[in-house]
């Protein structure tokens, strides 16, 4: 009860917030109208999936260098994803691969894109994110810190980066010219422009470059929609922001049952599609056998965090670290152990009946 009192507070605080927040937005470009963004959702069946990183990789350095790009494992993981049914997988980018080597990296991602096309999945792309350690570095990646969940996960552009003006011309050269390379590509669901806004205290200095991602998106007007996910419902300018100027609606919400599907009654104002893009913290109440049958009954696309236990050590919980590296009692996030055996075989088994696979 004590935590329902507090949800209607903070909704009610964020909707009065939001409302003021919404008559100062500036919209940028052509935002796609409501009737685009619902006809464009209905060509496709149920989207489901995960956000992935090979096992092999600690993080998206990790996954897109030349060195490591590990298409082998890309491809295996891929098929175990189609295999139950997933049609949909979120990837996330980093600039510095692409900085070191701007032709290697856009075939790398074409490369990505025929094999996961083979397995009939579609892909977002994230381009920026304000999650996990501040800097990152070209070359050879960390080694998994034991116990420790994300321990090699890098931030893109990084922190005092993304804060600085100075870094956005690079920026905006980066974004268009992955974005222009395949802005027609089919293989391509969404782009996913920034992860998280605001994320490790950043708050409203990430304002400027979301701005300005979704301006540099604008210019080149791909025919895939195009967003932003919300995920921290007291960051009002932010929430605006993101809202109005996404094509469809996209969020994360790591909640039990009850208090996901008062944010989806929230978000439903938009009268736009939607895609859980976050979901699925065991520990937290957030699970596959809860929460994926009501984002299915509501038609929002289901996308959990983490496919295959590996280096990013996601089978381990933000806030409860194992440095000795032991099992935990119960895994955080992840479908599959490295040898393919799915962690929980009757979680599978909910994911197959939900795809319509025997």
């Amino acid at each position: 009860m004590k935590k329902y009192v507090s949800f209607l507070l903070l909704l009610i605080l964020c909707t009065t917030a939001a409302l003021h927040a919404q008559e100062a937005t500036p919209i940028v470009g052509k935002v796609w109208s409501i009737e685009k963004a619902n006809a464009w959702y209905k060509q496709y069946k149920w989207i489901n999936g995960a956000d992935f990183l090979p096992s092999t990789a600690i993080n998206q350095l990790e996954m897109w260098q030349a060195d490591t790009f590990d298409a082998a494992t890309i491809d295996k993981e891929l098929g175990w994803a189609a295999g139950i049914g997933f049609n949909t997988v979120r990837v996330y980018l980093h600039s510095l691969a692409w900085k070191q080597d701007p032709a290697g990296f856009k075939n790398r991602m074409d490369r990505y894109l025929g094999i996961a096309n083979r397995h009939h999945i579609k892909t977002i792309f994230v381009f920026f994110d304000d999650c996990w350690n501040k800097q990152a570095k070209i070359g050879k990646q960390p080694a998994p810190k034991p116990g420790i969940h994300n321990s090699g996960w890098v931030q893109d552009p990084g922190d005092p980066n993304s804060k600085q003006p100075a870094n956005f011309p690079a920026l905006e050269k980066y974004v268009k010219d992955v974005m222009t390379r395949f802005k027609a590509d089919k293989r391509i669901l969404l782009w996913d422009l920034y992860n998280e806004p605001g994320n490790s205290g950043k708050l409203t200095t990430s304002y400027p470059l979301l701005k300005s991602v979704f301006t540099w998106a604008r210019a080149v007007n791909p025919q895939q929609p195009i967003s932003a996910g919300l995920w921290a419902w007291d960051y009002d300018k932010l929430n605006a922001f993101q809202a109005l100027n996404s094509d469809v609606i996209t969020y994360h919400d790591y909640e039990e049952p009850q208090w996901h599907q008062r944010v989806i009654g929230m978000l439903r104002s938009h009268g736009r599609p939607m895609i859980c893009t976050e979901y699925m913290a065991r520990t937290r109440g957030s699970r596959f056998e809860n929460i994926m049958p009501m984002l299915k009954k509501e038609n929002i696309g289901a996308i959990n965090w983490g496919l295959v236990d590996g280096k990013s050590n996601t089978k381990y919980a933000w806030d409860t670290p194992l440095p000795s590296g032991e099992e935990p009692k119960e895994w955080f996030h992840e479908v599959f152990r490295k040898d393919g055996t799915p962690y929980k075989k009757e979680e599978v088994e909910v994911i197959k009946k939900l795809n319509n696979i025997k």
